[in-house]
């Protein structure tokens, strides 16, 4: 379990505040979860199956950044206006995960500065691990003249 996993990262208190709001959903392997560009309204954290993160590419098929699993949060781009996906999301197997409002849970961070806090030190290290994660995904692109697309 990384540092960046929900149970790693947010305190007992914390944690059952945020999960007072989330919701099961499950999805089959091939769905699209988001789409980079588009509305960030809500976000996941992943109980099971596999999820990757692609860069949309002109001309090729979405790159593979990440591959996310259990317990690993999907989705930060809901707490940094304008709310917008940086990348986008299809499952790579039958997927199940919690389910989060986004306006919800930043409206609990508004409300409780404690709680704010700590999913805003989680939200940053996630977006620092996948920043990196995205650099050195690019570099491999760049540096093979067909990148293969695929990590997983």
């Amino acid at each position: 379990m990384t540092s960046n996993t929900m149970s790693a990262a947010l305190e007992p208190v914390h944690r059952d505040r945020l999960m007072r709001l989330s919701h099961d959903v499950s999805y089959d392997a091939g769905a699209r979860l988001f789409e980079e560009g588009r509305r960030a309204d809500r976000f996941w954290i992943l109980r099971t199956g596999t999820v990757a993160l692609d860069l949309h590419v002109p001309g090729r098929r979405p790159a593979v950044i990440e591959a996310l699993g259990n317990g690993e949060l999907l989705g930060w781009s809901w707490h940094f206006p304008p709310c917008i996906w940086h990348l986008g999301a299809r499952a790579m197997s039958p997927v199940s995960a919690w389910e989060f409002d986004a306006e919800a849970v930043r409206a609990l961070c508004a409300e409780d500065p404690e709680f704010g806090r700590a999913i805003a030190v989680w939200v940053g290290r996630v977006v620092a691990q996948r920043l990196h994660a995205t650099r050195v995904r690019l570099l491999d692109l760049y540096n093979a003249p067909y990148g293969s697309g695929d990590l997983v």
